[in-house]
C-alpha cells in the first residue's frame, strides 16, 4: 500500500501484487496531473477556470473535461440535482474561494447573502460536437463529481493488471482481491484514521463517505462546510453528519453520499430507491443502515 496527497487530501493506492504500487502511484501522479490541468477551479490556467472566467458561450473541450462534465450530470440526475456543479458562486460566497489548506489558515470574516443555484438547465453538453455551453453568470465547480471520477479512472487503469485498490479523501473504488483476498476497508466518521473503525469486505464498485463535519472552516465565528444546498446556496445543515453509500462507482456513491446530507429525513428512501445501500451518521451518533449494507467487523 502506498500513500499520496493531493487537493488537501489524503489518498492510498494498492494492488493486489505489491510490485505494481510503484506503477500504481506513476498513474496516479500522472492523472493529478491531467486532472489539475482540466478541472482544478484553483488553478488560473485549468481549462475549467479559463472556461469559467469567460462565463457564457459555447466552448469546445477536451476529452477529459467533457467526461468531468458527464459524470457532473450523471450526479445530478442520480441526486434529484442536489449535486449540482453551478454552486460556485455559493461556494465562494461561504468563503471557499481558495485552496483548502489556505482557506484553513486564514478563515473568512466576511460573506454575501446567499441565493439558490443557476441549477442544471444553465448549462449543457454536446457529446457530437465536444462542447459545453453555460448561460450568463454560469461558473462551474467539478470538485465533488471529480475527485470520485479520478477514482475511478485510476483503478479501472489499474484493473489491467489486477485487483486494485484507489482512495481519496473518503471516495473508494476496488477491482478484484487484494494480495490477502477481498479488500477491507476501514468505515470512518472523520479524516482522522484511529485504527478501530468498523471495517468492510468489497470486492468491486466503490465507497463513497461524504461528511459535514469535515472539510470545515470558520466563517465570522460560526462553522460551515462544503456542502452546499443549491436550492438556497446555504450549506448542508440536515439531521445526518455523515453519510457512507456503496455503489457501482465512485461517481455514483460520491452522489447520494452528497444527497444524503441534503435529503434530510428523506435520504433512507432515496437511496433504497437508486438499489444502493448506505451507512447513515446522525448528528447524535446514532447509525442507520440502508439496504443490504454489509456486515461490519469491530476491531
Amino acid at each position: 500500500m502506498a500513500t499520496f496527497t493531493t487537493w488537501g487530501m489524503s489518498g492510498t493506492v494498492a494492488t493486489q501484487q505489491p510490485g505494481d504500487e510503484v506503477y500504481g502511484l506513476e498513474r496516479v501522479e500522472f492523472w493529478i496531473d491531467e486532472f489539475n490541468a482540466s478541472v482544478n477551479r484553483f488553478r488560473e490556467d485549468s481549462e475549467l477556470s479559463r472556461i469559467n472566467a469567460r462565463s457564457a458561450g459555447t466552448f469546445s473541450i477536451s476529452p477529459l473535461l467533457e467526461r468531468a462534465l458527464q459524470s457532473a450530470r450523471r450526479s445530478g440526475e442520480i441526486s434529484q440535482n442536489l449535486c449540482d456543479p453551478t454552486v460556485l458562486s455559493s461556494l465562494e460566497k461561504l468563503g471557499y474561494d481558495r485552496d483548502y489548506d489556505e482557506l484553513l489558515k486564514t478563515g473568512v470574516s466576511f460573506s454575501t447573502s446567499t441565493s439558490p443555484a443557476p441549477g442544471p438547465q444553465s448549462w449543457s453538453l454536446d457529446a457530437l460536437e465536444h462542447t459545453v455551453t453555460l448561460e450568463a453568470g454560469v461558473r462551474l465547480d467539478l470538485g465533488a463529481s471529480a475527485k470520485a471520477l479520478f477514482a475511478d479512472v485510476v483503478v479501472n487503469e489499474l484493473a489491467q493488471r489486477g485487483g486494485a485498490l484507489v482512495e481519496i479523501g473518503g471516495d473508494v473504488a476496488v477491482h478484484g482481491v487484494g494480495p490477502d483476498g477481498p479488500w477491507v476497508i476501514g468505515v470512518a466518521s472523520s479524516l482522522e484514521i484511529g485504527g478501530n473503525e468498523p471495517r468492510i469486505s468489497i470486492g468491486g464498485g466503490a465507497i463513497a463517505t461524504s461528511s459535514r463535519v469535515t472539510r470545515t472552516w470558520t466563517l465570522n465565528g460560526r462553522t460551515v462546510n462544503h456542502i452546499i444546498d443549491p436550492r438556497t446556496g446555504l450549506c448542508a445543515n440536515g439531521p445526518y453528519a455523515v453519510a457512507t453509500v456503496a455503489g457501482p462507482n465512485c461517481v455514483d456513491a460520491n452522489a447520494l453520499a452528497t444527497a444524503a446530507l441534503l435529503w434530510g429525513e428523506d435520504a433512507s428512501y432515496h437511496i433504497a430507491q437508486f438499489g444502493a445501500a448506505a451507512r447513515l451518521i446522525r448528528d447524535s451518533g446514532e447509525v442507520e443502515f440502508v439496504g443490504g449494507w454489509t456486515r461490519e467487523e469491530s476491531t
